[in-house]
């Protein structure tokens, strides 16, 4: 049976003042841990963790791989400093990945929730 229901069309709007942070974690404990204490210092709105993927970079001179978890994190720009730190002082790796990839528009509802879930007031 079809559903008949009319619903609005989703809004969208500049979504400049948010972004995503990329950040690999090498077990998906250490990446729940992460994600966990980004959380609860209201640094982030959500964490997206990826399981199972397989990097492949230069390390030490030579080239390597790992089995690795992706973090895609979505927070408000002015608080990717403060994110950055935190998984500095948590984070397993001598050189921790976290890339930031700014975001141009999304959904209006969407962003208004990012915007109240992340404030970096963890109080």
């Amino acid at each position: 049976m079809r559903n008949n229901t009319v619903r609005e069309p989703v809004r969208v709007a500049s979504a400049a003042r948010f972004c995503l942070v990329l950040i690999t974690a090498p077990n998906p404990r250490v990446a729940r841990r992460l994600a966990t204490a980004a959380l609860a210092a209201r640094l982030i709105a959500c964490a997206n963790l990826v399981p199972q993927i397989e990097s492949h970079y230069w390390w030490g001179g030579k080239i390597d791989r790992s089995g690795e978890v992706l973090m895609i994190c979505k927070t408000r720009r002015s608080l990717v400093g403060r994110l950055a730190t935190l998984v500095r002082a948590l984070h397993p790796y001598e050189t921790p990945e976290v890339l930031i990839v700014p975001l141009t528009a999304g959904s209006v509802a969407y962003l208004a929730w990012l915007g109240e879930a992340a404030t970096g007031d963890a109080g």
